[in-house]
Formats: structure tokens, C-alpha cells, sequence
């Protein structure tokens, strides 16, 4: 699923990969971030935790482990993440996700 050009055109996030990897457009408010992730190579994200996350696939799969409980999402599928849970997922290329932060600055904004 190729997102519409007033998406794309949002600001971009710095994140810790490539974007040959991932691309990531957000919007930001003074309670949360948005995040639209375009996966172009299959990645792996290792355990974390941060604040409250929801998030839902938009195209493709992503399994996703949460507190120990692994499942696999897919397009219409969200789920929640509490503040402090460990988490991790395996998201392979061609998948979109759209993640909420409750963390405004989770990722710093380019553009």
C-alpha cells in the first residue's frame, strides 16, 4: 500500500535505521506522536520498553512480542503496549504500520 502524498509529505523521524530500511512519517502534538512506518527490508526490532504505545497494520504482518506473548497482527489488527512493557517484533518488508505514541518526543522530527 503506497500512503497518499499529503502523508508522505509529513515531517520525517530520525530513528536509529536507515530509511533504505524504514521510512516514518509523523504528526506531532503536545500529547502524542503518530508515526506511519513503511517497511522496506524485513527487520527485526529487539526488546524495549518505553511509554504507551497503540498502534495498528495498515498492509502486510508484523509479530509482535509483548510482555512474553507472542502473536501475529495483520491489516485492521491493533494492539496496545503499556508504559514499561518489554516488547519486540519481527516486521517483515511491504508491511505498514501506524503507531501513537504517548510520548510526544519518542523520536525527533526531520524536515
Amino acid at each position: 500500500m503506497a500512503l497518499p502524498d499529503f502523508i508522505n509529505a509529513l515531517p520525517g523521524v530520525a530513528l536509529p535505521i536507515s530509511e533504505d530500511k524504514v521510512s516514518a512519517r509523523a504528526i506531532r502534538s503536545d500529547r502524542g506522536l503518530a508515526v506511519f512506518f513503511t517497511i522496506h527490508e524485513d527487520l527485526e526490532l529487539p526488546l524495549h520498553s518505553h511509554g504507551d504505545q497503540w498502534g495498528t497494520v495498515l498492509e502486510g504482518e508484523m509479530t509482535l512480542t509483548i510482555g512474553g506473548e507472542t502473536k501475529v497482527y495483520r491489516p485492521g489488527d491493533s494492539y496496545f503496549i503499556p508504559a514499561g512493557v518489554e516488547h519486540g517484533a519481527k516486521l517483515p518488508a511491504g508491511a505498514v504500520i501506524l503507531d501513537v505514541f504517548a510520548e510526544a518526543d519518542r523520536y525527533p522530527l526531520r524536515d
